[in-house]
């Protein structure tokens, strides 16, 4: 009878971790269990590091919340992160088709993997929603069930460079440390090849150009959208120009910040610090306004995304055509505006 009970026994423990491994596995994706009469909804983030993409995540989950009490239906939202890791994030869409869930929504890690989510998400019959990071527009139209809900990083370059322009036409004596009429400039820019690196960086320097200013770079190089890497990237330029930098731009708010902790590190005095610009329009960031380290950002609507995800989700969850519910322009786009942010402006922000 020994061998018969030591059988037993070690069927009654695989059971049991089997039990625990899938309790962990549902804990993974960011909630547990859902109903049948559930809408399901993944989101799979790049990373949940980055302050805008989680300020954006907690207005879904709140979002989720409010529309939940208003409708009377439950909706199961799954939130994973991929850590900034293109195969972890694979695994998790896998995970979450197989899952059953109803709408999945992708802020992709990189972009040139769209296609294969794109394939998977059209195998399963499920709904998809790029968001915030921009595949290209032959992979979202592979599909028509296939959606992108974000901003043009056109126009937030546009913006930013804006906010140069107008400073320093209003007071370039102020600015203009050197004195000869030109702008020096570094440039904080996000992930090497990234579209909204690219085209921020492109179209920040063309507004100011633009805007009758000559311009001269002393430095430019990838932080990452990473406050760290940018506190990094500003000490060492500051050793290496010192006083001759006189505009710092960044391609987002985390940057911004890095440069204004590399300067708090200094012993020059803020109102001799450069002119510091970010985008994004973070909670810290509009703090740096406020006290005067941060000139300006420009307002990314994480909340008005949030609520378009999610109001897209619904319409395509009970079957509704999409057009009609949301502004939906070439069949599979919604486009939120951006607005550019000064200390004027700070008491005439929406919540976020």
């Amino acid at each position: 009878m020994r061998p018969k009970t030591k059988s037993c026994f070690s069927q009654l423990h695989l059971n049991v971790l089997a039990a625990i491994l899938a309790m962990l596995l549902l804990s993974a994706c960011g909630g547990s269990g859902s109903q049948s009469d559930s809408l399901r909804i993944g989101v799979v983030l790049y990373a949940q590091d980055d302050t805008f993409i989680s300020s954006m995540s907690q207005n879904l989950e709140q979002l989720v919340q409010e529309e939940e009490s208003r409708i009377g239906q439950k909706i199961t939202l799954f939130i994973s992160d991929s850590r900034h890791n293109q195969t972890t994030q694979m695994d998790q869409v896998d995970r979450f088709l197989a899952r059953g869930c109803d709408i999945l929504c992708v802020n992709i890690v990189d972009r040139t993997a769209a296609a294969v989510i794109v394939d998977k998400a059209e195998a399963e019959g499920v709904p998809l929603i790029f968001f915030n990071r921009q595949p290209v527009d032959e992979d979202i139209r592979r599909w028509n069930q296939t959606y992108y809900v974000g901003a043009s990083a056109q126009e937030s370059g546009a913006l930013e460079g804006q906010l140069v322009v107008d400073a320093w036409t209003s007071d370039q004596e102020h600015w203009d440390r050197s004195g000869d009429g030109v702008l020096q400039y570094v440039m904080l820019e996000g992930e090497p090849g990234h579209q909204d690196s690219l085209l921020r960086t492109e179209y920040t320097i063309q507004t100011i150009t633009d805007g009758g200013i000559e311009v001269e770079r002393l430095a430019r190089d990838t932080a990452n959208w990473n406050r760290a890497q940018a506190a990094a990237r500003i000490s060492h330029w500051l050793e290496e120009f010192g006083a001759q930098i006189e505009v710092v731009l960044c391609n987002n708010d985390d940057m911004a910040l890095g440069a204004i902790d590399a300067l708090s590190e200094t012993d020059r005095p803020q109102e001799d610090w450069p002119l510091i610009v970010g985008i994004d329009a973070t909670a810290p960031a509009l703090e740096a306004v406020a006290a005067g380290q941060l000139y300006g950002t420009v307002f990314n609507d994480s909340r008005g995304q949030a609520q378009a995800m999610l109001d897209l989700a619904l319409a395509l969850y009970n079957g509704e055509d999409p057009a009609e519910t949301v502004a939906l322009e070439d069949g599979h786009y919604i486009w939120l505006p951006y607005r550019s942010i000064t200390r004027e402006d700070l008491t005439r922000l929406p919540e976020q």
